[in-house]
């Protein structure tokens, strides 16, 4: 049976096997400038891929999960690995129960109940076949978005109009008889103001970023064309941010609270709590408030 040494403080950095279509121009390489930063702080910390099967994670006493990003393409393995973990008593950054339950967006569900302001959401379970031209009813809206529960990177993420509501139905039903997906309706804002990202580092506000998408798109990810840009957001807002972390984030090394500011009112559209880019480089003293918080965890 695999046990922990006590005696160390060896520290796993998790990423994902191919890390270069996340790497931009215009976008630091954010994993490993992290890295050589805490090791330069004299931590024996390594990056790790977490589906490696040659590493023996019993060698380690903490897990970070810095850039596990296709782990919503291999769920059931993602989950028996964070199982093992567990159960071997490897601390994991974030916790264990937070990350399972963040990698379902049917969270959202549990954060609208808490009464913090949601995107109206609207889930569909595996194997149902809904009339999509529903979806324009529920939400009085004409523009759509539907997505799968357990995804990242706008995949699989199709916009329903009108006009293509009958073709977007025959493709979704095909996708639900694999997995649950969630129905939103499109909010102009992101095209028009952005998608704000507040960063939080164990529970305390770093910096902030909006993100815009390119003209015609509204995928706001950089490797799809979208933007990044540091601008100065009302203090009311960073406090509404702050709610969703302390009430669902306890714990956590990290968090980025994603969302739109509609009418003067903010509305979460994500909680990322897994494997979020940070935009460390936004703020000058991003890395040193980075280590603060993984120092104070340990």
């Amino acid at each position: 049976m695999l046990t922990i040494k006590e005696d160390n403080m060896k520290i796993a950095y998790v990423c994902y096997e191919i890390q270069q279509r996340y790497i931009t121009a215009d976008v630091a390489d954010e994993d490993t400038l992290l890295l050589h930063y805490l090791q330069e702080k004299g931590l024996d910390i390594t990056r790790e891929i977490w589906t490696d099967s040659k590493v023996n994670w019993a060698d380690y006493k903490t897990v970070i999960l810095k850039a596990p990003w296709d782990y919503h393409d291999k769920i059931r393995e993602f989950t028996a690995w964070l199982d093992r973990l567990h159960n071997l008593g490897i601390q994991i950054l974030n916790p264990y129960t937070v990350v399972k339950w963040n990698s379902d967006k049917h969270y959202l569900n549990d954060i609208a109940t808490a009464g913090l302001g949601v995107i109206p959401s609207l889930f569909i379970e595996k194997g149902e076949k809904p009339d999509f031209e529903m979806f324009f009813r529920h939400f009085n809206s004409d523009k759509i978005i539907f997505k799968p529960c357990i995804s990242a990177g706008a995949k699989n993420t199709m916009v329903i109009t009108p006009e293509n509501c009958a073709s977007i139905q025959k493709d979704g039903h095909a996708l639900l008889v694999e997995e649950a997906f969630i129905a939103q309706p499109f909010m102009k804002e992101i095209q028009t103001e952005g998608e704000w990202s507040f960063l939080f580092f164990n529970g305390k506000y770093s910096h902030c970023i909006v993100k815009k998408p390119k003209s015609g798109d509204f995928r706001i990810q950089h490797y799809y064309g979208g933007t990044i840009h540091d601008e100065a957001i009302d203090k009311q807002y960073i406090e509404t941010a702050q709610l969703y972390v302390d009430k669902f984030a306890k714990g956590c090394l990290y968090a980025r609270v994603d969302g739109i500011i509609a009418n003067g009112t903010f509305l979460l559209m994500e909680l990322e709590l897994i494997e979020p880019f940070l935009f460390l480089e936004k703020h000058p003293e991003g890395l040193a408030l980075y280590y603060e918080a993984l120092m104070a965890l340990l």
